[in-house]
């Protein structure tokens, strides 16, 4: 049994996806009107802000928060609408790409001042991944409300590990308001051979974890992969009405480059290509739904130029190169959920099609596939179901020891 409290939400219906202008108006009554048919939807716990905001109220708190952090349909900013419900936030904390979401994939940030709230923020991806004592100075209670897409090496949860950490070494509660995973279906990939531990690849979880953030933190906190093996007292706000076979569209994109919802599905499958020579659309408004290589020109038809983006990709890898190679932005993703497995086609064809094989591969690529195993594999010309096959057992191990964390369906 979990020794963090859950506190299940009540099922909140679309009238009740408020902003805090229209919870300070009916504070007094929140529950929705009575109908012949209520449609159930999919609510993130910020939302429900009736269920967390007593919890709030008198406490000193920090924010670990991006664009993703709203709340309803009109997409308030989620420290804009605790400030306004009087609520006290002291810090804000940033992960990759700044609080405010737009900064490009890998660029380091400094600590700065939130122009709208006044607030102090702190970068989680600048100077340092983990907050310092003196960063959570005056915090008695810290949120992580930031949407993740369910992949290894996406790294806000890498941030949230470090976050969970620094909350245990100095005594801090950590509230999560959970958010749907878009990619949260299935359950695939090698796991993470530890030698190739980075901060895109901290723990020993296939690519695709099928887990909500609130699930992970569970995981992070069971497993006991805190240094020291300290544990962060957690307290979990749920998705309402939620279970992870569900299509959830995203309402704001998670970064810079996942600027739509067929590229954050295809993501946990197309990002392998950021360890090749082969570009995947950054430096186009199409990142990760397209693919291709100068070196691809006769073997594709479909091509396209990355060129400088900046606050997407200031310097996109083969910038200014005409590219040939794969458009997949019409591609039927569902295919991926009913096949319930991650796709090694497409880096398959790719690697088969490049003229000269010794240039595909740039190191970057065991980092992303957690082990130097599917290098190898691949260049030795295995089949897609001869690399699966080399996934278990571990892949079948993680899948059982998932199961004590769930909160969902």
């Amino acid at each position: 049994m979990m020794s963090v409290k859950l506190f299940v939400p009540v099922l909140l219906v679309c009238q009740l996806l408020f902003s805090c202008d229209d919870y300070a108006q009916n504070k007094k009554s929140t529950a929705a009107p009575a109908t012949k048919a209520t449609v159930k939807v999919i609510t993130p716990a910020a939302d429900q802000v009736p269920v967390y905001i007593d919890y709030l109220k008198g406490k000193n708190i920090g924010m670990l928060i991006n664009q993703t952090s709203i709340i309803g349909p009109k997409k308030v900013p989620v420290v804009d609408s605790l400030l306004k419900l009087g609520i006290t936030v002291k810090k804000i904390f940033g992960p990759e790409h700044g609080f405010r979401g737009n900064a490009a994939d890998g660029a380091k940030i400094d600590d700065t001042k939130d122009a709208v709230t006044g607030l102090p923020v702190i970068s989680l991806y600048g100077k340092h991944f983990k907050p310092t004592s003196e960063d959570l100075k005056g915090i008695n209670l810290m949120i992580f409300d930031v949407q993740d897409v369910g992949t290894r090496f996406y790294t806000y949860i890498s941030t949230l590990h470090y976050l969970m950490e620094a909350c245990a070494e100095n005594n801090i509660e950590l509230v999560i308001f959970d958010r749907p995973n878009p990619n949260g279906s299935f359950v695939d990939g090698p796991v993470l051979d530890t030698a190739y531990r980075a901060f895109v690849a901290m723990h020993e979880i296939p690519v695709l974890h099928g887990m909500t953030i609130a699930e992970y933190a569970q995981m992070i906190n069971g497993q006991g992969w805190l240094k020291n093996k300290v544990k962060c007292k957690l307290k979990i706000y749920k998705v309402a009405n939620y279970s992870r076979d569900m299509a959830y569209m995203l309402p704001v994109s998670p970064s810079p480059n996942l600027n739509t919802q067929q590229s954050i599905l295809l993501y946990p499958h197309i990002c392998f290509f950021e360890g090749t020579n082969i570009s995947l659309g950054r430096g186009t408004n199409y990142p990760f739904t397209i693919i291709g290589a100068p070196e691809l020109k006769g073997q594709y038809s479909f091509n396209f130029t990355p060129v400088s983006m900046p606050g997407m990709s200031d310097n996109p890898p083969l910038k200014g190169q005409t590219c040939y190679g794969i458009d997949l932005r019409n591609y039927n993703t569902d295919t991926l959920k009913r096949n319930g497995r991650l796709n090694l086609a497409w880096l398959i064809e790719m690697y088969n099609e490049y003229p000269d094989k010794s240039k595909f591969f740039i190191p970057y690529f065991t980092k992303l596939a957690g082990n130097k195993t599917l290098q190898q594999q691949i260049i030795a010309g295995k089949t897609e179901a001869q690399i699966r096959q080399s996934w278990e057992p571990g892949l079948s191990k993680f899948k059982a020891m998932r199961t004590k964390y769930l909160l969902y369906k």
